[in-house]
């Protein structure tokens, strides 16, 4: 007799998922508000019903297996079309508005798919949009204006929130033969407050390398034009660099610390925002 098909539970598989996406067991249980205990236990029943072991445990930290790996872009996938099946069947006329606050950079290069997916899943809900600098976004969240906010942070901060995103920053610039050139090092820079900046400008002077501000604009656009034009380089995450410019690894330029994209919420979500959030947690961890 051929062995019956294994169906998953979603309940653990939506578990499993946010464990990978904010790093441990503790953070977990906060965010689906459950025991400890209970994740633990239902992380072994997802490995039971799959026969592999996902997650490599210690005290501090989770690990995704190789097994994990794999598993994870199935389960966000099954996750995904769940929450829109049950979006068009349970909740058809639910509606308001979720602000969100986001770095402009980020919103450019990782949130057209995550909004478009939520916006299918839910087509009577407004999303509004707002793109500034990590520090302004702070600010204005702590007055209100924001339902969730994505902020760039160092890790370990103290500013809360979920981390939903972590990447390392590079050097880049237009050409390779840079490097024979002398004197203070141009930057292309965002305006002051800008995190990519302040790690900038500190690990040159760490490094004792001499540097001036070539160009500033507040918008990805703007930089990487500037940047391609030949005006300065500029430190980005890995991931949003262009094929036509050059990431400069190794010396003579300091390493740069990975960034990080967490999430904040305010006290009390509207249904919507609560389901957005959701959403973005599974999205991008």
């Amino acid at each position: 007799m051929p062995r019956p098909p294994t169906n998953l539970d979603l309940d653990l598989v939506r578990t499993f998922v946010t464990i990978a996406g904010v790093g441990n067991f503790t953070r977990a249980a906060e965010t689906l508000r459950r025991q400890q205990s209970t994740i633990s236990l239902q992380v072994q029943r997802l490995e039971d019903a799959l026969g592999q072991k996902l997650i490599d445990r210690n005290p501090r930290l989770v690990r995704l297996t190789s097994e994990g790996d794999t598993f994870l872009a199935y389960a966000r996938r099954l996750l995904d079309l769940n929450d829109e099946v049950v979006a068009r069947v349970n909740e058809p006329r639910m509606h308001g508005v979720v602000r969100l606050g986001t770095p402009e950079d980020f919103a450019t290069r990782h949130l057209p798919g995550v909004l478009a997916r939520f916006a299918q899943a839910y087509p009577a809900v407004a999303l509004e949009v707002t793109c500034d600098l990590t520090l302004n976004l702070l600010e204005r969240f702590r007055k209100g204006a924001f339902d969730l906010a994505l902020i760039k942070r160092e890790r370990l901060s103290d500013t809360g929130g979920i981390r939903v995103w972590r990447e390392p920053l590079v050097w880049v610039r237009a050409d390779r033969d840079f490097w024979a050139a002398e004197g203070r090092l141009p930057l292309v820079v965002s305006p002051a407050p800008c995190v990519y900046r302040k790690r900038a400008t500190e690990a040159l002077d760490r490094a004792r390398r001499p540097w001036r501000i070539a160009y500033t604009c507040g918008s990805l656009a703007g930089s990487l034009a500037a940047v391609t034009a030949g005006l300065g380089m500029t430190v980005l995450p890995k991931d949003m660099v262009p094929p036509d410019l050059h990431i400069i690894d190794g010396k003579p330029l300091p390493d740069l610390k990975d960034t990080e994209i967490a999430l904040l919420q305010k006290e009390r979500l509207s249904v919507p925002a609560q389901r957005f959030k959701e959403h973005v947690v599974r999205s991008l961890g």
